[in-house]
């Protein structure tokens, strides 16, 4: 009976937060959210009480990114709603230069910096650029190899930690 129970209430709980994520997407698609506040806001709204914590990883895993409204500010989209067009890598001398569409560098970089390939030193994003600084002993061909998964789209795995 307690196993039972025990997995009703797990089942209960997924329930709610696959509809919060749901809420989230439709907010996200249907409005112009700029920051976690009005986000907050609109879920409430729809009947979601929710932390400021549960937002962030709620935003994290639906890969929630900013970008250039046309107005000078930030607006949250969704993975989907990315313009078309991988971003382009360019080498001047050892170093990498990564040109993104507007507004994705920051997320992009994010991701290059969480995964850590061991080709990668560091990452410094603006809105639409990224400067890739390789270690060194490596080639450019293997840093770009490196970079193949973020210029595809495609999330390298965590086992290339350094």
């Amino acid at each position: 009976m307690r196993i039972f129970a025990s997995s009703f209430g797990y089942l209960f709980i997924m329930n709610i937060k696959q509809k919060r994520l749901n809420a989230i997407e439709n907010i996200i698609r249907s409005e112009m959210i700029r920051n976690q506040d009005e986000l907050q806001r609109a879920l409430n709204n729809k009947g979601f009480e929710v932390t400021q914590g549960t937002l962030s990883r709620d935003i994290r895993k639906l890969k929630i990114v900013k970008r250039h409204d046309g107005d000078n500010r930030y607006i949250y989209v969704l993975p989907d709603a990315i313009p078309a067009g991988k971003p382009a890598v360019e080498f001047s001398g050892h170093l990498a230069v990564l040109k993104t569409p507007p507004g994705y560098a920051m997320a992009i970089a994010s991701d290059i910096d969480r995964i850590a390939p061991v080709e990668i030193l560091a990452t410094i994003a603006g809105d639409d650029t990224i400067l890739v600084i390789p270690r060194d002993g490596y080639s450019n061909k293997q840093v770009a190899k490196a970079l193949e998964p973020f210029l595809t789209g495609r999330q390298a795995n965590e086992t290339g930690k350094k």
